[in-house]
């Protein structure tokens, strides 16, 4: 076995062996001895719901000991048959089978041995009797308003302790105040009764905890005669003053008794809780005060209860001696008792025998002392008897110590000292074995130690010998003592080695030598390689509310990873593993992460590895960062007309440096309560100049900034008002609104409260035709707008617009050009012509309008078109106007996104600021035929091993006249690689569907269809489909159907389908209702069973895959599809495109058709193989 020691193991192991050179020797069991009692039962209580009742009594010694006892300082007799004796002890069983109060007394066990006897301490046996209160009849009580009254309790002997309550028959506490008041005794006490105390259930319960079970006393009946009836004829009022007046009296104690006098003693134990109580009857209620005489009552541990009428001390010293008095008052006088209060103690040991080991011929003494109040006196024993009939008691006895001299065998003895008082005795053994042995080496032989480098190693080897014995270490190969300052041998035997290093491995033998001869063993040290720990990150710095994370790194001898445990801890407390009750703080293993942090989780954190042999930490200091604390004590100081100097006091930082501070003010008028920011300050800066706007009471406060964020605003500064001034700015932005022809509605940006510098704001408006040499028309507005009348329309005015208040004008005004308001365009464009691009895209060209008829700013041109009918079938259409917007001045548009081999109609017209002019005359144009859009649909429904069948559906948009279709098909195998694609004119429009022959069985293929007019081909749709095997399954059924059993089957199938059939026509003869699937077994469609026939595999809507080959097979001879133009392309200003009332309808996107194959409506299915 391998010892490991070291880290917390090694300290606990030196504590005990220290602890272990302080006391008796240990004398092994092998060794002849007098016996020890190791184990005995205290205060035994036969409770009636217990089983049964063990009195213990343990002992050890050698010879082994026998057992006897006493009840009551007489023999016992074990052979009892109502007890159960355990075997090798004094222990037995008292069975709860009714005659256990047999049994109650005083107990003492006795242990012996031809060398002596052992003795215990008085085991008390109490066999508790079941509390009750006795039957009895209890008479009625009367008594007059304001006299005193005592309800007696008297409760029944039971095992304390002892709880009474005073309660009515509804189990309604008695309330209990000044006037009324519960004693110790569990009485029940009126200084004066009162009409409301009448009541028939005055009930006392007494509860005995210990014996689960409460009793109650008989209900007593209380009448008050109230005083007020004596005469009738009186009002109320007199007759309550008259009764106070009659038996209004003096205050009289009734507790403590009338007949203990003036003054009473109190024996209370040490440490035990005095209750000294005082209650007193009178008209009024008396008040009880408390009062120690020659002293102050001791401060902490009293305390006044119930009313002050209890003084309660706990925990009494010899300090609470003396004489206390409790004194009750009213108006009419007072009255005093003293209670003396004495405080004693039960024994206890100051000085205890202790057991000895000697040799023949030694010396030794036992000292026995000990304390309490009244003084205890001490009796010795020897074995059990008095010591005065032992002839080998000692050479000098007395009561307090018996010495010995010259030890011989027949001194070998058990000492026992008893000291007893009024209150208690205590006992205690004390064993004397005079012995002479060799050494006896109590540690195995051959034990494997281990420790860690630099760590201090201990090799045990306890031993035991009488005469005293020398102990001795050596390393086996050296065969000499070992010396030096890192050895040191303990009293017990353990070697001690210091600051171990490697050199320290090997084998060691201890040497144990006394008088009577010399014993040895050896042991074997390993030394391991010391732990090693490092935590990360070092020193963080968190800001609060984020998350902070630490990893323990920790390497450790291999020997020891088994018992490696990591641990963390904050500030020396230890973290329980996920034990936060948020879960802010988790714990894994070497991990530490603590969420949302706040401020207390700033501290130093550790990381503690803690293994069989050593243990080591590595700390890391967390620093909590957070928003500064708001800057302090901000002062005004320097004040001018249009600035003020603000100092402040900066705020705690939270461990991150302020890196500037914001000062914002409030003061405008029109936003009173908004704060604005006025200037920012560097962060070592505490003080600034403000710059300040005329006519404004400013308040300021300040902000401080981390890297963390901003603290609250500071408390706001005093007030500060700035004269009012000129304006030192004039309106910006100024412009024209929308408005009616000939007319101007000038608007302009208004100053803001802190711009207007002064009272009596108002705006100069000045205006006049562009660069006219005429006086400027002007106008003076307290609003930002002011309208204008002129004479033309869309003309361009110089305008003007100064602020000016009380004080007086703005700087000189800048001038800017306005126009006057616009009218809609009275002339429409002409279409010149429509050129087809192509089947869904024209180029529209048209003469532009002349700018005199614009009658504003020309913003662009209109094109509307719509279909009127197609001619594919010479359907006339409903008028769905299409809108595309061209801005600027221009002459032509491309118009996308026209359906096919269709006709329609297009008109243009210009539009302004205002609005659009007149259309056009409608242009009639037709688109010539294009490509179809891809057939509707694709789908194989007929295969076998060499053909398949497909059928499809017409396209949504023909785009013109259909004239075939063009299949094509290639292998596809699931794989990448492709076969060669196969072409399949269709001529035949009308024809839905196609058979293919000369296919490959078992073979997968690909099939590609697309519709197509005398433009082309359109995109193609797609299906998957395989065919069907051959060979592989006939040689499979011609192999089976000659077996027996193959046979068998099949004519049981057919038997099972006979009946089956014929239950199917006797349930229908009979009216028997199918489901809708039965009724469709027996009814099949033609056409639909034909194609149920078929087995269809998976269906997806997309199953396209990038195929590897060459794709030049499958845009041969193809024309290049047409694609649908985009408005967004083609047009330029409002891309939208708007209904007749200019409502938006939708945009239109159209697709380039790529160099590879593209489907939008593809499908597979794979097709199982079928015999």
């Amino acid at each position: 076995m391998e010892v490991l020691l070291g880290g917390r193991g090694l300290i606990v192991s030196l504590i005990c062996f220290l602890f272990k050179f302080c006391t008796a020797t240990e004398i092994p069991l092998s060794v002849q001895q007098v016996p020890t009692i190791i184990k005995q039962s205290k205060v035994q209580v036969a409770f009636p719901f217990d089983e049964y009742f063990q009195i213990e009594c343990e002992a050890k010694g050698n010879p082994e000991p026998t057992f006897m006892w006493t009840k009551d300082d007489k023999l016992f007799d074990l052979s009892d048959s109502r007890i159960i004796v355990s075997n090798n002890s004094g222990t037995f069983k008292i069975p709860n089978e009714g005659h256990i109060s047999h049994f109650q007394g005083k107990y003492r066990c006795f242990a012996s041995n031809k060398l002596g006897v052992a003795m215990s301490e008085e085991i008390e046996f109490i066999v508790p009797n079941v509390p009750k209160f006795p039957k009895e009849k209890i008479d009625p009580i009367e008594v007059e308003e304001g006299d005193p009254i005592v309800l007696p309790c008297n409760p029944p002997k039971g095992l304390p302790p002892l709880h009474i309550y005073w309660m009515n028959i509804e189990l309604e506490h008695i309330k209990q105040d000044e006037r009324v008041y519960m004693s110790q005794k569990g009485d029940l006490y009126f200084a004066n009764v009162e009409e409301k105390d009448s009541r028939n259930d005055y009930c006392c319960f007494a509860a005995f905890p210990r014996l689960r079970t409460i009793v109650q006393k008989m209900p007593m009946k209380l009448t008050v005669n109230s005083l007020r009836h004596a005469n009738d004829s009186s009002s109320s009022t007199e007759i309550g003053s008259k009764a106070n007046s009659i038996k209004q009296r003096k205050p009289r104690l009734l507790l403590p008794p009338p007949e203990s006098g003036s003054e009473s003693s109190i024996t209370i134990l040490k440490g035990d809780t005095l209750l000294l109580e005082c209650f007193a009857e009178g008209l009024p209620t008396p008040k009880v005060s408390w009062n120690k005489i020659g002293g102050d009552l001791p401060k902490g541990s009293e305390t006044k209860e119930n009313h002050t009428n209890t003084l309660k001390i706990e925990n009494v010293s010899y300090w609470n001696r003396g004489n206390y008095r409790c004194t009750a008052n009213n108006f009419l006088g007072s009255t005093t008792h003293d209670f003396h209060v004495i405080v004693e103690e039960p024994p206890r040991w100051t000085k205890k025998p202790q057991s000895g080991v000697y040799s023949t011929g030694s010396s030794g003494i036992l000292l026995c002392e000990a304390e309490g109040e009244p003084e205890p006196t001490i009796k010795w024993r020897v074995n059990g008897s008095p010591i005065d009939k032992n002839p080998f008691a000692g050479d000098v006895v007395s009561p307090g110590e018996i010495s010995f001299t010259n030890l011989q065998p027949n001194h070998t003895a058990v000492y026992q000292c008893e000291a007893s008082n009024a209150h208690g005795t205590i006992l205690a053994n004390a064993n004397i074995d005079v012995v002479d042995v060799r050494p006896l080496i109590q540690t195995e032989d051959e034990e494997n130690y281990a420790t860690v480098v630099g760590y201090s190693a201990f090799l045990h080897c306890e031993y035991f010998a009488s005469p005293e014995a020398i102990v001795s270490w050596q390393k086996v190969e050296e065969a000499k003592p070992l010396e030096g300052r890192r050895y040191h041998i303990h009293e017990n035997g353990t070697l001690q080695i210091n600051k171990t290093t490697e050199d320290d491995a090997g084998s060691y033998s201890c040497w144990v030598e006394n008088a009577k001869g010399k014993t040895a063993v050896t042991a074997t040290l390993d030394i391991r390689n010391a732990t090693k720990l490092q935590v990360s990150p070092k020193n963080p710095r968190v800001p609060k509310l984020h998350t902070l994370e630490l990893h323990c790194e920790s390497k450790c001898d291999p020997h020891l990873k088994h018992s490696l445990k990591l641990s963390w801890s904050k500030n020396g407390e230890a973290f329980e593993i996920n034990a936060t009750e948020d879960g802010r703080i988790i714990i894994d293993g070497a991990n530490l992460t603590v969420s949302n942090v706040t401020s207390e989780d700033q501290g130093i954190y550790s990381c503690s590895a803690q293994t069989a042999l050593d243990s080591v930490a590595d700390v890391t200091q967390v620093t909590i960062l957070d928003v500064p604390d708001p800057p302090e004590n901000l002062h005004l100081s320097e004040r001018q007309n249009r600035s003020v100097r603000l100092t402040w006091d900066a705020g705690n930082d939270h461990n991150s440096h302020i890196s500037e501070y914001i000062v914002e003010f409030e003061g405008n008028k029109e936003e009173p309560g908004r704060w604005e920011e006025l200037a920012r300050v560097q962060g070592k800066e505490t003080t600034v100049i403000l710059s300040l706007a005329p006519y404004v009471r400013y308040q300021f406060r300040v902000i401080a900034v981390n890297e963390v964020g901003r603290s609250q605003p500071s408390q706001p500064s005093d007030h500060h008002e700035t004269p009012p001034a000129a304006p030192d700015k004039n309106p910006q932005n100024i412009r024209v609104q929308a408005s009616q022809p000939k007319e101007m509605i000038i608007r302009w940006e208004p100053l803001k409260s802190m711009e207007q510098n002064g009272p009596g704001l108002e705006y100069r408006v000045m205006w006049k035709p562009q660069g006219a040499p005429v006086e400027w028309e002007e106008e003076t507005v307290t609003n930002h707008t002011l309208r204008v009348m002129t004479p033309t329309v869309y003309a361009p005015y110089d305008v003007q617009v100064q602020a000016i208040n009380h004080l007086g004008s703005g700087p000189e005004p800048q001038s800017v050009i306005l126009y006057s308001g616009e009218d809609y365009p009275d002339t429409a464009p002409v279409i010149h012509g429509v050129d087809i691009i192509n089947s869904t895209l024209v180029k529209v060209t048209w003469s532009t309008i002349p700018k005199d008829r614009v009658h504003g700013h020309l913003k662009g041109y209109q094109v509307n078109w719509w279909k009127t009918k197609s001619l594919l079938d010479g359907r006339t259409h409903a008028k769905e106007v299409n809108i595309l917007r061209f801005s600027g001045q221009r002459n032509y548009g491309m118009v996308p996104s026209l359906d096919a081999f269709s006709e329609f109609h297009l008109t243009v017209l210009a539009y302004n600021s205002k609005g659009a002019g007149p259309e056009s005359e409608p242009y009639i144009f037709q688109t010539p035929e294009g490509v179809p859009e891809q057939p509707d649909f694709l789908k194989i429904i007929k295969v076998d091993k060499d053909t398949a069948t497909l059928t499809w559906g017409l396209p949504k948009k023909l785009n013109g006249n259909l004239t075939g279709y063009l299949l094509q098909y290639q292998i596809i195998n699931d794989t990448y690689e492709l076969g060669e694609l196969n072409d399949i004119n269709i001529t035949t429009p009308s024809k839905p569907s196609w058979r293919l022959s000369n296919l490959n069985s078992t073979t997968k293929y690909k099939f590609y269809l697309r519709a197509c007019t005398s433009k082309g081909c359109g995109k193609p749709i797609t299906e998957e489909g395989s065919t069907l095997g051959e060979g592989k399954y006939a040689g499979l059924y011609d192999d089976i159907s000659t077996q027996g059993w193959f046979i068998g089957l099949m004519c049981a199938i057919a038997l099972l389908t006979l009946i089956l059939l014929t239950v199917c026509f006797v349930k229908r003869n009979r009216g028997g209702k199918y489901s809708v699937k039965e009724k469709e077994d027996l009814h099949p469609d033609p056409e639909v069973q034909s194609v149920k026939d078929e087995t269809f595999g998976e269906y997806s809507d997309s199953d396209e895959k990038p195929l590897k080959g060459s794709l030049r097979s499958l845009n041969r001879d193809m024309q290049a599809t047409e694609s649908a133009d985009s408005l967004v392309q083609y047009g330029e200003g409002d891309h939208g495109l708007f209904s007749e009332d200019g409502s938006f309808i939708g945009a239109y996107a159209g697709s380039k058709e790529k160099g590879s194959v593209e489907s939008n409506g593809s499908s597979t299915a794979t097709f199982p193989l079928r015999a």
